[in-house]
Parts: structure tokens; C-alpha cells; sequence
């Protein structure tokens, strides 16, 4: 206890701050790099004029609320004020658009990853740089916009992430790490900055269509990890914490996407590994050997903190739909009069899963609450179906459940493992869906048909992540790569627990994907007819 607070007084620790779908959170970590205090705050994504956004007024109370939250946790468990650390760290959902005039000014609300109006772009800008640029991509919803004649460009100034722009208040720098930075435009891994060809080539497009200046001067600077990011300022520390204990002057590292921070967190930065982080959304990332053979639109090309090329499947649909059943489950238990709080009722139906028939038993679930662009839905309508016949049980129901939120993350690892023999040497999970030990895990392990391991130190994910680039700034060695840094200072000696793809699973999730494909003719007319 002393010893820890001697080194909070002292600012022998690193913050970090993640801003995700459904949660802010903060983790402060101490020198040994486990966390020694957490606050939080939740908050939720508004469909407004059908656009999925927050709020910038959300996004400083929830931090602020996350802050005073952790500085509260600190007192309690520390008995000191958190007046400094040795660094600090933000990250958040990647991509979307921040848009931003001359004066600082929100042109636009915030148009988040989880936006999928962006088609026309997307396809257009795929086609001319022959690179696959998503719909949630930053260049996509810029590109979009002009082709929308919207009135905002001819007064833009500079657009960035959700991290880019926290950080911007924090510090003044209107810079990003190059992870997240490669979710707003293609990064040339040879230079680390964004591909210069590509610049030219959207210039040349965009000619007279009332763009005020050339994009690579309208895009935030590009930064690897372990390079100093600019300090806190006054007004950035009075913008996080409004009691004015928190001093100014503290080392950021670059800022970040989620992506980024789960790769760090999961230790899967080196060649040939790979994790996959799962909540409202759910995604994999690859660690390449080299480039693919060709574009595939099932995978997004994004790069490491570091700056190493990484192969990304990205689903727009995670575990919200499992989260809407297991409430509905919980309120039936408060209707019995037997109220259980959530990580009873989550872990009691997930187990029930390891009980449910592996083929899914003859049902069907689609859980796309918004669009999926790797099953090209411009919408979601999650679905639940059932073949005459089948047997109706609570665990091949959440088997299937658990299925559905894996099944579109295995149409593009196909593309990658099949398709293109990418080899991995190792997957880590982490997210929510995988704290049931042994169940979400197993089933991942089936889908993929890849061991999956997980991890106690990726325990406060995200947050934990940064905390973890940012004390990279602040201990590197001369000439220390991150990946040595996680492998000698960080991760030497973790404890992980290995699940091997069981054949039954294995051949029970093959057989539901033929189904799933079968049926998305279903799930497209529930669009397009509803």
C-alpha cells in the first residue's frame, strides 16, 4: 500500500482512458504495469435523422465522470490525491468523422464506425486505389459527404477520430498513432505515414468539388507508438478533471484506436499473432508475414501501433443482441421472483451453451442490430429462426446465439485462412463475450479452428491497453521495439489459459455456417421488406 502510493504521489504511474461503444473507462497502472485503479462510465450511441452518433457534451461528461471516478478509487484504496502520472494515454472507437472548421467548430455530429450510409464511397474509393476502404473508414464518410453535396466541406479544416480529437483538447496536437490513423486513410507501411499515391490519386478526384485544401493537410499527423504525443495543458486537464487536483504538464502517448489497444493488451503485435476483441462490435486482428494477393472487401489493411501491416476483420455485430436476451431472461427470473444480478444470469445461460446440440440443433439467429458490410446489409433486423421439428432448449438456443455473434467475424477469417494460408502462430480473445470461462473461448476455438488463448492481464482490456502505450513513452529503452517491451518488461511470465478446437465443435459450427449462408436471403428480405 505505501509503496504504491509513494509511487502515485511520485508519478511513477501511466493513465489510461478508452472511450468504447458502451463504456468509458480509465485504468490507472502502477510500475509493475498491473492495474491499481479503475472508474468507469456508461453511456450509449444515439440513432439520430439515421445516423448512429454522441455527443461531444456526452463525451466530456462521461469522461469527466470516468476521471473523478478513478481519482475517487485512488483516495479509497491509496488514501492519496491523483495529482500526475508519469504519462497518460487515450484511445477509443476507431474511424467515423469528427469534421472541424477554422475556429474548432463541430461541423457535423460525430458519425461513428457504426454507420454503414457510406456505400456509394466506399465502393468508389475501393475501386480507385484498388485498396479496400471500408464503410466506416474516415475517407469514406469525408468522400461520401462531398458526393452528398453537404455544405460543411467547403468549410472543413481538418476531420479526425474520436481519439484524435480528445487527444487535440487534452494537448492542442492535432496528431493520431498510426493504428487508428489507418482507419481514416490507407498507411504505407515502408514510411509509416499515409500512402502518398493515395493522396494524390483523392486530390485528383475530389478537383473542384469545393474541398478547401489538399487531404493530407485536412488528415491529423501520424505518429508510431512510443513516440511522445505533446503534454497535457491547463485546459486539458481542467477539461478531464474540473476540481483542478489533476496537474498539467504530463506526457501523452499517441493516440489510439480500440483495435490498437486490444492488440497491446493481448500481447499480438509481433508476426503471425492475432486477437479477437469482442463487444458491441466484434473483430480480428492478423499480424501479416507479408501483403495479401489481392483486395478482398471481407478485410480492412490497418497496422499495428507500431506500424506493422495487419489484415482486420471487422463485424459491425457483437454481443448487443446477446445482451437484449439475457435482460429479457433476467426479467423473467425477477418475474419468478427469483432476481439474479447480470453476471449470474450471463454466466448461467452461457454455460447452458456447452450443453447445446454443436450443429445448433436446427436453429438460426442473426444478430445485426445495424448494417454488416461483410454480408452486404445496409441494416440490421435481428432474427430469430426455427426449423418444424427442432427442439427448442435453452442451451442450443444460446449456443446459437453465441454462434450468431462469431458467425460473420468466420466468413472473413475464411478469407484469411483459406483463401489467402495466412499462419497464425497464436489468437488471443478478450471482451466481454469471454469472461464465462471456457465457453465463448471453446466456441471461438471451433469457429476458427485455431487454439485460442486468453489472459488475466487483458482483464480491463482497452483502457489497460493505452495505460500500456503510455508507459511505453514514458520507460522505453533506447532502440526497445514494442514488441520487446510487452514481450521483456510487460507480459514476461503471464499466465494464459489455451483451448484447442474440439473436431465435434469443430464440424457442429461447419455445419451451422452452411446453414447461416442458406438463410441470409432471409435476413435481407427482413430489410428490405420491413
Amino acid at each position: 500500500m505505501t509503496n504504491l502510493r509513494e509511487a502515485i504521489d511520485a508519478g511513477s504511474t501511466a493513465l489510461g482512458i478508452e472511450l468504447g461503444s458502451t463504456r468509458i473507462k480509465a485504468v490507472l497502472i502502477g510500475p509493475d504495469h498491473e492495474a491499481i485503479a479503475v472508474g468507469s462510465h456508461d453511456w450509449e450511441n444515439q440513432f439520430v435523422d439515421r445516423v448512429w452518433t454522441y455527443s461531444l457534451e456526452a463525451v466530456w461528461a462521461g469522461l469527466q465522470d470516468c476521471f473523478a471516478e478513478l481519482a475517487a478509487d485512488v483516495r479509497a484504496k491509496h488514501g492519496t490525491e491523483l495529482r500526475t502520472t508519469g504519462a497518460l494515454g487515450v484511445s477509443a472507437m476507431m474511424h467515423g468523422y469528427l469534421a472541424f472548421d477554422g475556429e474548432g467548430e463541430l461541423l457535423t455530429p460525430f458519425r461513428t464506425w457504426r454507420n454503414t450510409n457510406t456505400g456509394e464511397a466506399s465502393e468508389a474509393l475501393s475501386d480507385l486505389f484498388g485498396h479496400n476502404i471500408p464503410h466506416r473508414w474516415s475517407i469514406a464518410h469525408l468522400y461520401q459527404a462531398i458526393l452528398n453535396g453537404e455544405e460543411h466541406i467547403a468549410r472543413l479544416a481538418h476531420f479526425t477520430t474520436l481519439a484524435g480529437y480528445v487527444h487535440w483538447k487534452l494537448t492542442g496536437r492535432q496528431v493520431l498513432g498510426v493504428g487508428d490513423a489507418s482507419g481514416m486513410f490507407p498507411i504505407d507501411v515502408a514510411t509509416g505515414g499515409y500512402d502518398a499515391g493515395m493522396l494524390a490519386q483523392f486530390d485528383e478526384l475530389v478537383a473542384g468539388r469545393g474541398v478547401p485544401a489538399p487531404l493530407a493537410e485536412l488528415l491529423p499527423a501520424v505518429l508510431p507508438a512510443g513516440e511522445a504525443a505533446g503534454t497535457l495543458t491547463e485546459a486539458g486537464a481542467r477539461l478531464l478533471d474540473p476540481s483542478g487536483v489533476l496537474q498539467a504538464g504530463l506526457p501523452l502517448c499517441p493516440p489510439e484506436g480500440d483495435a490498437g489497444t486490444g492488440m497491446v493488451a493481448t500481447n499480438s503485435v509481433a508476426r503471425r499473432t492475432g486477437n479477437v476483441s469482442a463487444g458491441t462490435s466484434i473483430f480480428a486482428m492478423i499480424v501479416l508475414d507479408g501483403p495479401l494477393s489481392r483486395m478482398h472487401p471481407e478485410v480492412d489493411l490497418v497496422t499495428t501501433p507500431a506500424g506493422d501491416l495487419v489484415a482486420m476483420v471487422h463485424c459491425n455485430n457483437g454481443a448487443s443482441e446477446l445482451n437484449s436476451w439475457a435482460g429479457l431472461f433476467a426479467e423473467f427470473a425477477t418475474a419468478l421472483g427469483a432476481p439474479a444480478d447480470s453476471n449470474t444470469v450471463f454466466e448461467t445461460l452461457f454455460r447452458s451453451a456447452l450443453r447445446g446440440a454443436p450443429d445448433g440443433g436446427g436453429l438460426m439467429a442473426f444478430n445485426y442490430l445495424s448494417g454488416e458490410p461483410i454480408t452486404r446489409l445496409h441494416e440490421g433486423r435481428p432474427l430469430f429462426l426455427r426449423e418444424p421439428g427442432s427442439t427448442l432448449d435453452l442451451a442450443t438456443f444460446m449456443r446459437t446465439q453465441l454462434y450468431s455473434a462469431l458467425a460473420t467475424l468466420r466468413i472473413g477469417m475464411d478469407v484469411l485462412q483459406k483463401a489467402e494460408s495466412v499462419r497464425l502462430d497464436r489468437m488471443f480473445a478478450h471482451g466481454g463475450l469471454f469472461k464465462t470461462q471456457g465457453v465463448a473461448q471453446n466456441l471461438l476455438a471451433a469457429a476458427i479452428n485455431t487454439p485460442v488463448s486468453v489472459g488475466d492481464l487483458a482483464g480491463e482490456g482497452g483502457a489497460w491497453g493505452i495505460a500500456i502505450l503510455a508507459a511505453f513513452v514514458a520507460g522505453r529503452k533506447d532502440g526497445q521495439s514494442l514488441d520487446q517491451f510487452l514481450n521483456d518488461d510487460v507480459f514476461a511470465g503471464a499466465q494464459l489459459d489455451t483451448a484447442a478446437p474440439d473436431p465435434a465443435d469443430v464440424a457442429g459450427f461447419d455445419a451451422f455456417m452452411r446453414r447461416y449462408v442458406a438463410a441470409l436471403p432471409i435476413q435481407q428480405a427482413a430489410v428490405e421488406h420491413s
